[in-house]
């Protein structure tokens, strides 16, 4: 499953779109991230990331931090379905919190979800 957005990230609505305390941050134009999960002495880390696709949808996917010489790096993106699934694996509660931020999203008319092949 992939949530597709319905209205790409941009510089004027992107504080629209915060978990917790975190907010998205632009990494390359595009391309915008924030933590779904990350905690000081746990090596499991992981990221929303907001991205145009080769359609041109912008749809929410995830990867996995990768410690890189003191500071995180982001792993290969993986469908939102995925990374639903690795945060389940590691944070039950904290997957169950993730999921209801996209579900909150999609309800508000700002994003559907999709089967992908």
């Amino acid at each position: 499953m992939m949530l597709f957005l319905k209205t790409p990230i941009n510089q004027q609505n992107h504080r629209d779109y915060k978990f917790d305390d975190a907010e998205l941050r632009e990494l390359q134009p595009g391309i915008w991230a924030m933590p779904a999960y990350l905690k000081e002495g746990d090596a499991y880390s992981l990221f929303f990331l907001f991205t145009t696709i080769d359609t041109g949808d912008m749809v929410v996917a995830f990867a996995e931090g990768e410690p890189l010489e003191k500071r995180l790096a982001l792993g290969k993106p993986m469908t939102t379905g995925a990374g639903l699934n690795s945060l389940f694996a590691q944070q039950e509660k904290r997957a169950q919190r993730v999921l209801k931020f996209l579900n909150d999203i999609s309800r508000a008319d700002e994003a559907e979800w999709r089967q992908i092949i």
